[in-house]
């Protein structure tokens, strides 16, 4: 600001018109302007990444929870297929949807069993012989029953050997008789190898028990759709059975399994390297 002479008070006054002179701002003043505009750019561009990164989560989130629906739905129509299906074969097949039920649920567990069975080591080639067993085991069953073989063979027997027992129920007599005698020469010689009297008795009785529940069902005239159905429920049990048999025999290979998950070869590699570049070092370096 400019200064005039005041000729009354003899004094210099300032002129208001004029701006007064300011020091131009030192290098400190210049280097913490600069700072603080870097700081608001940076802040602005951080403020802008963080409403972006809220907007691209915000529609992340909505296409997972449409691609969890459309998931969902198409689990949910599987199911409902092999569901469905498996109670149509049942009543289409069979006559009832309890075959239908029951085989799916027979199947189900076989499967699980065969993919456990599997995982810990057992060959294909071994599944794939119980597989061969049960479904030998449902053709026989299943064309056995069908065709009422043991209620005839039964009422043979029956016929020569029994004859004042009334001819409906002649079959069941003979098959219960019959098969608890063979239940019970099975359970004689499982009995003979083993120490105790107790299970000496608990083997006669389970054999004979055992025995006799077969020889009541076997002599049912089941007709061909219930044989069919019976043999191939008899069919997977059987294939569970020899599975788990097959698996208990075999056993679980530890080191097998430590092998297949053991990342031994780069670990080996890993140490190799290591002493080598332990020689290429100076001396007293760790």
């Amino acid at each position: 600001m400019r200064r005039s002479w005041d000729a009354f008070g003899g004094r210099l006054l300032d002129d208001p018109r004029v701006p007064p002179k300011t020091p131009p701002p030192g290098l400190l003043d210049q280097l913490k302007a600069t700072v603080d505009s870097g700081r608001r750019l940076v802040s602005a561009h951080v403020d802008l990444a963080r409403t972006e990164v809220s907007s691209i989560a915000g529609e992340a989130a909505r296409v997972a929870a449409l691609a969890g629906i459309a998931f969902a739905v198409l689990l949910f129509a599987a199911l409902l297929v092999a569901i469905g299906s498996a109670l149509f074969l049942g009543e289409w097949l069979f006559g009832s949807m309890g075959w239908g039920i029951l085989h799916g649920v027979l199947f189900a567990t076989a499967v699980a069993i065969a993919a456990v069975v599997a995982a810990v080591g057992m060959p294909a080639r071994v599944i794939g012989r119980c597989f061969l067993i049960g479904v030998l085991t449902a053709v026989v069953i299943g064309a056995v029953l069908a065709f009422t073989l043991p209620n005839r063979l039964y009422a043979s027997i029956g016929d020569s050997t029994a004859a004042g027992i009334e001819p409906g129920v002649r079959p069941m007599v003979v098959g219960i008789v019959v098969w608890a005698v063979v239940g019970l020469v099975l359970g004689g010689l499982l009995a003979a190898r083993t120490a105790a009297s107790g299970l000496r008795v608990g083997s006669l009785a389970a054999g004979a028990l055992l025995g006799a529940a077969l020889g009541a069902v076997s002599a049912i005239t089941f007709g061909a759709q219930p044989g069919v159905g019976v043999g191939i429920a008899a069919g997977y049990l059987t294939w569970i059975v020899v599975m788990v048999v097959a698996a208990t025999r075999r056993g679980v290979d530890v080191e097998d399994l430590k092998a297949r998950f053991y990342p031994a070869q780069t670990i080996e590699t890993s140490k190799e390297t290591l002493e080598w570049l332990q020689t290429r070092m100076p001396p007293g370096i760790g």
